[in-house]
């Protein structure tokens, strides 16, 4: 089988590291996986995604240009971009916090989670990523809570970032809810 996922939204968001993380899990649990960021030239506030490909067979091309499988839209311009490029059936988990118009295509199960809001109850705008992460714990079989502990204090330990890792378990509990 064969996962086609597009993680998407302003530079600054967290998508490639959430990107990141999903890849990292799925290569743990002994899958093929491609991980390709992309994104403009600013800093923050610039468009960012990137394209993480999961599956039991080799994988030919790390760019996925249609049948995405899930896409995590952390804004509408993300919504925008790639909805027109879901596989029938796929998954959409939007992040309406920051989303404009409500998704009313028939063919994607669409998830709604408020990130943005619950990430600032959890105390940091800077996790919104990890609600979002949420959603696949939810939603998917893909992994579970104890591989993205793993997985973020191996990233993170050693980084200036580590201060963090509570506060991303307790923003994907959050998001649980």
């Amino acid at each position: 089988m064969t996962t086609r996922i597009i993680f998407s939204g302003y530079g600054g968001q967290g998508v490639l590291v959430l990107g990141e993380i999903v890849a990292t899990i799925a290569m743990k649990k002994g899958k093929h996986v491609t991980w390709m960021p992309s994104y403009g030239p600013e800093m923050r506030g610039g468009t960012a995604n990137c394209a993480v490909i999961i599956s039991d067979k080799i994988i030919g091309s790390p760019i996925v240009l249609s049948e995405v499988d899930i896409l995590v839209a952390m804004n509408q311009p993300s919504v925008d971009k790639f909805l027109p490029k879901m596989s029938q059936g796929g998954m959409v988990m939007e992040n309406t916090s920051l989303t404009t118009k409500k998704i009313t295509d028939a063919h994607v199960k669409v998830v709604e989670i408020d990130a943005t809001n619950i990430a600032s109850e959890v105390g940091s705008l800077r996790v919104a990523n990890m609600v979002m992460l949420a959603g696949f714990l939810k939603n998917l079989d893909l992994f579970e809570m104890k591989d993205i502990i793993e997985v973020l204090e191996e990233r993170f330990s050693g980084s200036r970032s580590k201060d963090l890792i509570p506060l991303n378990i307790k923003a994907i509990e959050a998001g649980m809810k």
